[in-house]
């Protein structure tokens, strides 16, 4: 099997428009202005029209900075848009969208030990793990995961866990410590005044 090589630095920028304190085209520049390159359009409760000719914004944007630019479950989107990556819900199957998107990226959000297992071992690149830590950005949405199951996990699984949940640049090393491949934030970056400098520290975290 190939190994899987998550984009650098692996940091993936998730959108909410709920939270987002710009529109997410002007978040996404900021972002890939410093150093982000991997985002994922993740507005499922947006008009599929609408939807698709956002992401063909965010896909043209992110190939000036050679960013992976991908979507949450709209794999005929990321089809028609030529996005680098899908994201799936839990508990889906990976083969579907390769075979949809053989060349793309494609991840499983996992809330389980077991349910990110799973997803690897069915054929996902990586499998996001949530919520690591407490976060504002569902809260109530748990309990935290926390460190150690991160860390045990991590150990077994047989491709990369990407950390989500609560991850900050006070914490993002310490989820690259513990095991994972790589970290994931939505609310932090889409609430920040300055979601460059945010993006800058994170990647300075887990440098």
């Amino acid at each position: 099997m190939t190994p899987i090589h998550l984009p650098s630095p692996p940091l993936l920028v998730i959108s909410d428009r709920a939270q987002a304190r710009r529109p997410l085209l002007e978040i996404a520049g900021a972002a890939f202005a410093a150093g982000c390159r991997w985002f994922s359009l993740r507005e499922k409760d947006l008009p599929a029209a609408e939807r698709r000719e956002l992401l063909a914004e965010l896909v043209a944007l992110g190939r000036r900075y050679r960013a992976v630019v991908g979507v949450h479950d709209d794999i005929a989107a990321a089809a028609a848009t030529g996005a680098g990556a899908v994201h799936l819900p839990a508990g889906s199957d990976p083969a579907v969208a390769r075979a949809a998107l053989p060349q793309a990226l494609i991840g499983v959000s996992a809330h389980s030990t077991g349910e990110a297992f799973s997803a690897i071992a069915e054929g996902a690149d990586y499998a996001t793990l949530s919520p690591i830590f407490p976060t504002d950005s569902k809260p109530g949405y748990g309990p935290a995961i926390g460190l150690e199951y991160l860390s045990v996990l991590a150990a077994v699984a047989s491709g990369p866990i990407v950390a989500l949940g609560g991850v900050s640049p006070e914490n993002a090393a310490d989820c690259l410590a513990a095991g994972a491949a790589g970290i994931a934030v939505m609310g932090e970056v889409m609430r920040a005044d300055d979601p460059a400098a945010v993006v800058r520290a994170l990647i300075r975290a887990i440098a």
